[in-house]
């Protein structure tokens, strides 16, 4: 079961929306409802939406920038607590890097200027105790915009000040390092959140903790992979002793060999040993739940755009491609036999015993 709907593509990137987006609707709704009546509820209702739409623009704000210096940006998700851009690498140029950064809190910014303009009175006292009640329709969407430009500014990896932060520090420090610091930095920033949250019983603040402090302790994990990877080859990181599976070969005979080995992902050899394209343990797995799933043959749920490199080819390089959502990258000879793969997990192995 996917968790995301897409609602489309957009300046070329798919825009998508969380199942737990409609819990959060249901749930505004429903407290309005209790405490006012109807037309508070979609009052409320359509103030969310207003909301995350200024966060779908702060994302694409990010998203445009990127494209700018070469990076695209796959999809944008819609969640509860905000909204995620993302992309297929961060720019390693610290001048790029803050660019990026600040275009999203820029749009928040140029929202709250418009929305003046045409009008929005912002009060300042209500403002500062979060009390939107006291403002119209667009000052609450003003102040929020404000709020959020302001929020994100935090210098609290991965926040978008955070991010800003590790690239004046990379200029010094170099980018390892730098993350390493910021990321502390922001997982501190996650516990002082965490704890007013949980001081004053507000879920929202203990979920946006979480987050940015497993997020913190991603990217830094990311950068120092990706650190070590400039140095290896992909002969260095490629699975050689593999079981593979034919094209007319069932669902069923895929899942016994899932149960047989130890491998997450099956390479597909048509004639020749010609690579075909790979099946992963989850097309099996909904395959198998699927009518007659069992007995279709692998070649209707294998994944045929798979990446081929040489043995020679930068790990890095191989990063970028597995990064797309591919499950896997051939290692192929001069010759274009592939003679191995590389996963995520191999390489993140490989990592472990390179960083020992």
């Amino acid at each position: 079961m996917t968790w995301s709907f897409s609602l489309g593509r957009l300046f070329g990137s798919e825009l998508k929306i969380h199942v737990t987006f409609f819990l959060l609707l249901a749930w505004v709704g429903f407290a309005a409802y209790s405490a006012a009546g109807m037309d508070a509820a979609i009052g409320n209702v359509v103030f969310v939406i207003a909301l995350f739409i200024c966060v779908v623009a702060h994302e694409y704000g990010h998203a445009l920038m990127a494209r700018r210096y070469g990076i695209k940006t796959p999809d944008i998700t819609l969640w509860p607590i905000g909204g995620l851009a993302r992309l297929e690498r961060m720019p390693e140029n610290p001048v790029h890097e803050v660019l990026v950064a600040l275009a999203g809190p820029a749009v928040n910014i140029v929202i709250w200027a418009v929305l003046t303009l045409l009008g929005a009175r912002i009060d300042i006292e209500a403002l500062a105790s979060i009390d939107m009640t006291r403002q119209g329709f667009m000052g609450q969407l003003a102040a929020v915009n404000l709020i959020l430009a302001l929020f994100n500014l935090i210098p609290a990896f991965p926040m978008d000040g955070g991010r800003v932060f590790r690239a004046l520090l990379s200029i010094k420090m170099g980018r390892v390092r730098a993350t390493r610091v910021a990321a502390f930095a922001g997982q501190m920033f996650a516990v002082i959140l965490g704890f007013a949250g949980l001081s004053s019983g507000n879920a929202i603040l203990v979920l946006i903790a979480v987050f940015v402090f497993v997020a913190a302790a991603g990217e830094n994990s990311d950068v120092a992979m990706r650190s070590i990877s400039r140095r290896l080859m992909a002969r260095e990181a490629m699975i050689t002793q593999f079981e593979a599976l034919e094209p007319g070969d069932s669902v069923q005979a895929a899942a016994d060999a899932l149960i047989r080995t130890t491998q997450h992902e099956f390479p597909v050899l048509g004639h020749g040993g010609r690579l075909e394209g790979f099946v992963s343990r989850n097309d099996i797995f909904k395959a198998m739940v699927a009518e007659s799933g069992a007995a279709r043959p692998v070649s209707t749920i294998m994944e045929a755009d798979i990446p081929r490199v040489g043995l020679t080819a930068p790990l890095d390089t191989v990063l970028d491609a597995l990064y797309r959502g591919r499950p896997a990258v051939a290692v192929c000879a001069a010759s274009g036999d592939m003679i191995g793969y590389i996963t995520r997990e191999n390489i993140g192995e490989l990592m472990v015993i390179q960083g020992r």
